[in-house]
């Protein structure tokens, strides 16, 4: 199973907040640059509406680094279940890429990022390439070593009274083999996220339902419980800097 996850890790996410806001520009010899970092507090860690943490809670932080011409780098670490990735109990990524406004509605982002856990499960790389256009999100990520895997995935954000926002999100992951055999010989599943969210206070406030199609077989397996893959409602505070 290990194999089989960790060939399959391919993002950087907890509740779908992405925290750009509040960065710091800083004139330099080779342009401007800009930096921000975040913290997020979240009652449970979700990766493609899979619980990473066992259910618990999860405290996870990032720093991103960008140049004016589109480039960046970036970092970001969260804790996990230990029993789920091989001992390891804390998850590290580390990614740079290159992004960029074609129009005002229209932006895209490429990027290659490495995800690893230290004392535990094989890192895992993957390149990814996404448009964002008039709310409407489209993205592919491939997971390149140790095992392949290809993530589609599409999202739409909308804008609500009062300043909510409302992100819808579905996603298929083709593992390239079979999930489980012998219980379980299918080589793609899906996930889904509903993500009501709000900034208030300064803090980006979020609350998410997520799901899968995982066989609970498969699940348990996995992470040692089948519940960890089924419908979740989870909540996150996020602050920037």
């Amino acid at each position: 199973m290990m194999k089989k996850l960790a060939g399959t890790i391919a993002t950087i996410s907890t509740l779908g907040f992405a925290n750009l806001a509040h960065t710091e520009e800083f004139d330099t010899a080779i342009g401007t640059l800009d930096a921000s970092m975040n913290v997020t507090l979240a009652t449970d860690y979700i990766w493609r509406g899979q619980s990473q943490t066992a259910g618990a809670g999860a405290i996870q932080g990032g720093l991103d680094i960008g140049h004016e011409s589109g480039l960046y780098i970036g970092a970001w670490a969260s804790n996990v279940d230990s029993d789920a990735f091989d001992g390891g109990s804390i998850e590290i990524d580390y990614y740079a890429g290159f992004a960029g406004d074609i129009t005002d509605e229209i932006s895209y982002d490429l990027q290659w990022a490495t995800y690893t856990y230290p004392k535990g499960v094989r890192a895992t790389d993957e390149i990814l390439a996404s448009i964002h256009l008039y709310g409407l999100t489209l993205g592919a990520k491939y997971a390149y070593e140790s095992d392949s895997a290809l993530y589609t995935y599409i999202g739409y954000g909308f804008a609500l009274p009062a300043d909510f926002s409302l992100d819808l999100h579905f996603g298929r992951t083709d593992t390239k083999d079979p999930l489980n055999e012998p219980t379980d010989t299918k080589e793609k599943y899906n996930d889904w996220a509903v993500t009501l969210g709000k900034t208030f206070l300064d803090i980006d406030w979020a609350l998410a339902y997520t799901d899968t199609n995982l066989k609970g077989s498969t699940c348990a397996d996995w992470y040692g419980k089948s519940s960890y893959c089924d419908s979740n409602v989870t909540f996150s505070a996020s602050k920037s800097f």
